[in-house]
């Protein structure tokens, strides 16, 4: 058996690329003079190395693998998933705040970053039966709460940013038929969120009745018809409305720490930063500015060498990229990873497999979901709720969640030639 055979070698290609400057920017960060004729494994660039070499038996461990048993075994895959996220809150290690670690005697893992894979390739299957039709409200309430559940467990951890992600899921869902007032639903969902943040719930909530009392009137003397029909649906959508404005508030003031609620506040604008909370988006900001055009050079970047940005080698890990390599090289990663997303996408299309085509769509929309939500931390646009940029960040958890997310579906495409 060839586990090689009708492997994409363009996307392997870009994996590589894209850990590779990772790493270099990891080395950047702990950089000794001393040390540089010498890989010293106890830094991070060093221990990061060995999660790299670790990560190639991992691929082969995956390749290796017949690619119909990732979608026979789905559900078992997934609900072992769910079993040791639900295991954190029994046996987990508190690191940062959030209990998302399991601890081997100095090794430690975080379930949540496979939780992705697992989660993915349970999509996958439940889209892919024969007899599933999103346009049906029973299998789209399958669907959400395959969703809902990891989600619910990461948040409680708690780890908010690592449940944003599953949002992206949705985006997969329409794409295979899910009706689009979802996405509406989505927005407003959104809209929702930012002003029970922002106003709080009681305004909130009182200005969603007084929308909700002129739109009835509006059917009830307009729209007569329509509202003798459906006003049972208009209720319903209101109540469900107002059910979400208080899940949002009730979250936000006993689900998050009180980190978390600074920080959406700072960007919100509600509070000025007198705790200095906002000192790493503004660093990180001044960081990537004082890069300019064509950067100061690999292991140059004198706010990177002086620790200016705390976490620069994790969350904010494209600080390096701003201030070492400018604006030209930030451009030319967003660039790579651009290619990496389109290139997972054409594959998914080419797809005969239902499952393979769904699995790589949700693969996509996850790596996107982490570009995205990862680079508009650190300039600012998004308040800070760490979250790794793939293949850069520092982490094995993470490093090995990506690797498994991209070669399961490298393996499901390597077997696209065969019937299903």
């Amino acid at each position: 058996m060839n586990i090689f055979h009708g492997i994409d070698w363009v996307l392997v290609l870009l994996y590589l690329i894209l850990i590779f400057i990772g790493w270099l920017n990891i080395y950047s960060t702990t950089f000794i003079e001393d040390d540089t004729a010498l890989i010293n494994l106890s830094t991070e660039y060093g221990k990061q190395l060995i999660w790299i070499g670790l990560s190639f038996p991992l691929i082969i461990f995956i390749l290796l693998i017949d690619a119909k048993l990732y979608e026979k075994y789905a559900s078992i895959i997934y609900v072992v998933s769910l079993f040791f996220l639900a295991g954190l809150f029994i046996l987990g290690k508190n690191i940062n705040g959030a209990t998302s670690w399991y601890d081997f005697g100095g090794f430690s893992l975080q379930p949540s970053e496979f939780a992705k894979a697992a989660t993915a390739l349970a999509i996958a299957k439940l889209v892919s039966d024969k007899l599933f039709n999103l346009k049906k409200f029973n299998t789209q309430l399958q669907a959400f709460v395959i969703l809902f559940l990891p989600a619910v467990l990461i948040t409680l951890q708690p780890d908010p940013g690592s449940a944003l992600v599953y949002t992206a899921f949705i985006f997969v869902l329409y794409r295979e038929g899910l009706p689009v007032y979802y996405i509406t639903v989505g927005f407003i969902a959104a809209f929702l969120f930012v002003i029970t943040l922002y106003f709080g719930f009681l305004y909130t909530w009182l200005g969603s009745l007084l929308v909700f009392a002129l739109i009835l009137m509006y059917f009830i003397f307009y729209r007569k018809k329509a509202f003798k029909n459906g006003w049972i649906k208009i209720v319903g959508i209101y109540l469900v409305a107002a059910l979400f404005i208080f899940s949002v508030d009730l979250v936000f003031n006993h689900v998050f720490e009180q980190r978390h609620r600074d920080r959406f506040n700072i960007v919100l604008g509600k509070t000025a930063d007198t705790k200095n909370i906002g000192y790493n988006t503004n660093q990180a900001i001044t960081t990537i500015a004082s890069g300019g055009f064509t950067g100061k050079g690999f292991l140059d970047g004198e706010r990177t060498q002086g620790d200016f940005v705390p976490e620069n080698q994790t969350d904010y890990i494209f600080t390096i990229v701003g201030e070492e390599w400018g604006f030209l090289g930030s451009t030319i990663v967003i660039v790579i990873f651009t290619f990496f997303f389109l290139r997972i996408i054409q594959i998914a299309e080419r797809q005969k497999s239902k499952f393979a085509r769904v699995y790589g769509h949700s693969i996509a929309a996850i790596f996107f979901m982490h570009f995205t939500i990862n680079i508009g931390m650190v300039i600012g646009l998004l308040p800070t709720i760490g979250i790794p940029l793939p293949f850069f960040s520092y982490g094995g958890s993470a490093l090995w969640g990506f690797t498994v997310l991209l070669f399961i579906f490298i393996r499901l495409d390597a077997n696209r030639s065969y019937e299903w």
